[in-house]
C-alpha cells in the first residue's frame, strides 16, 4: 500500500481528511478502452441489462455464479447480485423475502397466505447514468467508465461507506476484509473479452439479457424494443441502465 514519505498510510490520511468534513479533490482513476470483440475499441461501447421478470424462476444460479466469478464474500448477507420474491395476497399484502439472498432457491410459501400471484425479481447495481453514489465520493474511488459500467477503484476508496448510503438500490456493502465499497461490475473483467456477466451466462431461463445500447442489432436492444420496459425507482432520475419488462407495480 502506498505511504506518504513520512510514513503516513495514504488511505488512512486521505479517510482522515474527508471524515473531517474537508474538501478534496482527486482526479479519478484514467480509463483505457479494452480491445472488446476483433480490434473494437470499447470507447464505442455503452453496456447495459435486461430482466425479463417473467421468466425468472429463483433458482439461485446467478447469485452462485456472481460470488464464484468475482470472489464475494461467502457470508450469506454479501451480494453483487440477488433475487428477490414477491407474495402478493389476495388481501394485497405484499410480503418480499431473499433467504440468503436467493443462492439456494426458495423454500415454499407458507400454506396460510392465499396467494393471488407471485414472482421473482433479479437485482444487482443499475450503472445509473446519474449516479448518485459517483456524486457523493470524496475522493473519486466510484467512477463512470467510458462503456458506462460503475466502478470502484481499490487504491483510491476509503471506506467511507457515503457511496453505500447514496445508492438507493442497497446494492453496495463494504468488503469485509479489504474494507473497501463493493457491487456488481457487470463483469467488467469479462467484458475485455468478449464474454458476457457471470450471471447472464449461466441463466438457464435466458431472463438476463446483455448487451449494446447503441447497436440496434444488440440483443439487449432488440429486448427494448420488442417489450414494454420500466426501471426500479423512476422518479429518482438516476437514468439506470438495467430495465426490466414484466415488471409488477408492487415492487419496491
Amino acid at each position: 500500500m502506498e505511504k506518504r514519505q513520512d510514513g503516513i498510510d495514504r488511505r488512512k490520511f486521505i479517510k482522515d481528511l474527508a471524515m473531517a468534513g474537508t474538501v478534496i479533490f482527486i482526479m479519478g482513476p484514467e480509463v483505457k478502452g479494452a480491445e472488446i470483440g476483433e480490434g473494437e475499441k470499447s470507447e464505442t461501447h455503452l453496456y447495459g441489462m435486461g430482466i425479463r421478470v417473467d421468466k425468472c424462476i429463483g433458482c439461485g444460479r446467478c447469485v452462485y455464479a456472481c460470488k464464484e466469478e468475482n470472489n464475494v464474500p461467502r457470508e450469506p448477507f454479501f451480494f453483487r447480485t440477488w433475487v428477490e420474491r414477491y407474495i402478493i395476497t389476495i388481501d394485497q399484502e405484499v410480503l418480499v423475502d431473499s433467504p440468503e439472498g436467493g443462492i439456494n432457491g426458495f423454500p415454499e410459501a407458507a400454506k396460510e397466505y392465499s396467494i393471488l400471484r407471485s414472482f421473482f425479481l433479479p437485482k444487482l447495481c443499475n450503472h445509473c447514468g446519474n449516479a448518485p453514489c459517483v456524486q457523493v465520493c470524496p475522493v473519486g474511488a466510484t467512477f463512470t467508465s467510458d462503456e458506462g459500467v460503475v466502478l470502484i477503484d481499490d487504491e483510491y476508496c476509503i471506506g467511507c461507506r457515503y457511496c453505500i448510503q447514496a445508492c438507493p438500490y442497497g446494492a453496495r456493502f463494504l468488503h469485509p476484509e479489504k474494507k473497501i465499497a463493493e457491487k456488481c461490475t457487470f463483469c467488467y473483467h469479462r467484458l475485455g473479452r468478449g464474454l458476457v456477466p457471470a450471471c447472464v451466462e449461466i441463466c438457464p431461463t435466458g431472463a438476463r439479457i446483455f448487451g449494446e445500447l447503441r447497436l440496434r442489432s444488440s440483443p439487449l436492444t432488440r429486448f427494448m424494443r420488442f417489450n414494454e420496459i420500466q426501471v426500479l425507482k423512476p422518479d429518482l432520475n438516476t437514468q439506470p441502465k438495467v430495465f426490466y419488462a414484466h415488471l409488477d407495480g408492487e415492487v419496491r
